[in-house]
């Protein structure tokens, strides 16, 4: 689990196959083999590392290469990092769990950032709703037809990939996970008892 407050600013170093190479620092300290790491808001798991030289290395699925932007990435690109919360941090963003929802793309840039998304995910975005883009948690400013807007400080815009990012680019999105589990809840209520039997049968 993260909160969507990205930590360091990593590069992808090396590219071999199905695996990445990702040089930073804050986020190799105290790092273990196994661990999780969220890359662009996409958990990755720490299959090798370096805290001396600087980078660590994640295998990373076909699945995830075809549902993320991760496919994107090229020796030199930036990515947000972030590691998972510990019970004793603050929650400064909003419950993350890494699992990309879909992938967007920019239409206007920071700070007035402004994504397109499938339509499938437009019933969870909501005015002053949270959204993850690319790891970052932010606050929608206003939903439309096709996708949302957000507006970045320049602070966010300085120390993530959104600050680069410009029209055309993809990002990964992950929608709030309440509002997934709300709706989920409250379909299961309003089912007709033979839907229910239907469900239950699939």
């Amino acid at each position: 689990m993260f909160t969507g407050i990205v930590e360091e600013l990593g590069t992808v170093s090396q590219r071999s196959g199905s695996r990445l190479r990702i040089e930073c620092k804050d986020v190799l300290v105290g790092a273990q083999i196994g661990d999780s790491t969220a890359v662009n808001g996409c958990c990755l798991t720490i299959v090798a590392f370096d805290a001396e030289a600087g980078w660590w290395e994640a295998d990373v699925s076909d699945e995830t290469f075809a549902r993320t932007n991760l496919s994107d990435v090229t020796v030199g690109s930036p990515v947000n990092l972030e590691r998972p919360v510990r019970l004793m941090d603050r929650l400064g963003g909003h419950l993350v769990q890494g699992h990309v929802d879909g992938v967007g793309e920019i239409v206007q840039p920071a700070l007035d950032l402004q994504v397109r998304i499938d339509p499938s995910l437009l019933r969870y975005v909501v005015e002053k709703g949270s959204i993850t883009v690319d790891g970052v948690s932010l606050t929608v400013v206003k939903p439309l037809a096709d996708g949302f807007t957000v507006a970045l400080i320049p602070h966010t815009a300085a120390v993530t990939t959104l600050g680069v990012k410009g029209p055309g680019d993809r990002v990964n999105i992950e929608v709030d996970v309440m509002a997934k589990y709300a709706e989920r809840l409250l379909t299961a209520q309003l089912e007709t008892p033979m839907q229910r039997i239907s469900n239950a049968n699939d």
